[in-house]
């Protein structure tokens, strides 16, 4: 088993999951996919590192190449800043080109250590989100439940693309339409996971929140 393998194996253990099936069924991951990261037998991506990263409760660099604290730092009572969206019509999540990762916003009412906070950008999402606005969601990395069909909702897709888009029913029970604020729909497309949006904080307010790095 490869060093990055064993971090992996560390993180699900740490975070209360006794196999990697457990940790596989309860995240929505292919079971196969995850074990075979697991025990060293195929290498995963950066990519793939900030999701099982997010959903253990640990750093990513820390996950890919042991760099820095195995769990983030952030002070308690505030959650970071992981990416902006609205920056272009298909709603994509951008993790590259978002806010840094030390900066920081506080938990949103009802809201636990596991919500993340995204900035708007630009004005594709208008009439949900406006320029400069913060989305919360709680990252638990589970699968689309009924309750979200017809709603806004944070998604990632087989293509590992993060989206904010209207959830909607596809062509067959496993596939979703998903609607974009501004743009094209998306026609049954395969979700890994959907989370709920949990509070849109505006752009005045949210301007006053995000505490940076200091």
């Amino acid at each position: 088993m490869d060093d990055r393998a064993q971090r992996l194996r560390e993180a699900r253990i740490a975070r209360g999951f006794e196999t990697a099936a457990a940790a596989a069924e309860a995240f929505g991951w292919n079971r196969n996919t995850y074990a075979s990261n697991e025990n060293g037998n195929a290498p995963f991506s950066y990519r793939r590192a900030k999701d099982y990263a997010a959903a253990l409760g640990v750093r990513p660099d820390w996950l890919y190449d042991a760099a820095g604290p195995m769990r983030p730092t952030a002070e308690p009572g505030f959650v970071p800043i992981i990416g902006r969206v609205g920056a272009n019509p298909e709603g994509t999540v951008l993790f590259a080109t978002g806010q840094d990762p030390t900066d920081l916003a506080p938990i949103p009412p009802g809201g636990t250590e596991n919500a993340r906070a995204l900035l708007v950008v630009g004005h594709s999402m208008r009439g949900v989100a406006d320029d400069g606005a913060l989305i919360y969601f709680e990252d638990q990395r589970t699968p689309p439940t009924p309750d979200m069909l017809g709603h806004v909702v944070v998604v990632e897709i087989d293509t590992d693309e993060v989206l904010v888009k209207r959830l909607l029913r596809g062509s067959a029970p496993d596939l979703f339409d998903l609607e974009s604020v501004a743009g094209p729909t998306r026609q049954d497309a395969r979700i890994r996971w959907a989370a709920h949006i949990t509070a849109i904080i505006p752009p005045y307010q949210a301007r006053r929140i995000i505490r940076g790095a200091a």
